[in-house]
């Protein structure tokens, strides 16, 4: 458990920096699809009060396609009027389903709902890239260090540019949104500078079943083949630490060991290599 003070100061030094790389790369709008997720609703939460005292867009989308949950739907409703400046939903399921039926599929159940799920997200970073464009804005990542290193995103699909949480681990954004919603809920009840919407949004994402929203399992902590993210979070620490015996087997570090690709991506041959042998 991350101590109070901790929390508070790391909160303190992610909006400094973002402030600095507004101000050093002259941002003029920041873009991020809400998912209804927790990772999504804190990135949004904390970008809100810097992109306001440095006066620019934060501007939120939710983009559905099809396997979405109504719950997931509604949560990302409530982030995105939270916290944002402009959100609208955008539900992609036409464009999904025109793409999905060029593809060619090989009838593997498992592997066919991997795909799918991959084909969505990337859609979805091609509509947020656009808007990005239009806006000469650039798109916030919502990953975080737990997902990082098990491979659970998308190549060239739920990735962006600017990323708050990319080194934090998944339960360390739990704490972090727990801070911001007993500190909203203080701002509203006593002091009356916040709105139960934030309230709201924060604790609804906290209480929800963590879930990619892609239609391959039914939570994330079923796909990764742990019963939590602490156990996810341990096993990862401990592994990356003194690789003890008892977790070398285990889903949690096969993921890990199977997924560096996607961390080293693009592999690119290196020049001595390309020219080895010539004289």
């Amino acid at each position: 458990m991350i101590l109070k003070n901790k929390i508070t100061k790391i909160i303190k030094n992610i909006q400094n920096e973002l402030e600095k790389y507004i101000t050093e790369n002259k941002i003029k709008a920041f873009i991020c699809g809400i998912s209804g997720g927790i990772d999504s609703c804190v990135t949004v939460a904390l970008a809100e009060e810097v992109c306001k005292t440095k006066n620019i867009s934060l501007i939120g989308r939710s983009l559905p396609i099809m396997t979405n949950k109504k719950n997931e739907i509604e949560r990302a409703e409530l982030v995105g009027n939270a916290f944002c400046t402009d959100f609208a939903e955008k539900d992609l399921s036409n464009i999904y389903t025109t793409f999905h039926q060029e593809c060619e599929f090989n009838n593997d159940e498992i592997d066919d709902l991997i795909r799918k799920g991959n084909i969505k997200a990337r859609i979805r970073m091609i509509y947020l890239y656009d808007l990005a464009r239009q806006h000469n804005g650039l798109v916030l990542s919502t990953d975080n260090l737990t997902e990082l290193l098990l491979g659970f995103w998308t190549l060239h699909g739920d990735v962006g540019d600017l990323g708050m949480l990319q080194n934090l681990w998944k339960t360390e954004v739990y704490a972090i949104a727990e801070h911001l919603y007993y500190e909203e809920s203080a701002k509203y009840l006593v002091f009356k500078k916040s709105s139960d919407i934030k309230v709201e949004a924060l604790k609804k994402c906290i209480d929800a079943t963590p879930t990619d929203g892609l239609g391959i399992t039914n939570s994330d902590i079923e796909q990764l083949g742990v019963k939590s993210y602490d156990e996810a979070d341990t096993i990862l620490k401990s592994w990356l630490k003194e690789q003890p015996d008892e977790y070398k087997n285990h889903s949690i570090i096969q993921r890990y060991q199977r997924t560096h690709f996607k961390r080293n991506n693009p592999y690119n041959f290196s020049r001595d290599l390309l020219f080895e042998g010539i004289k």
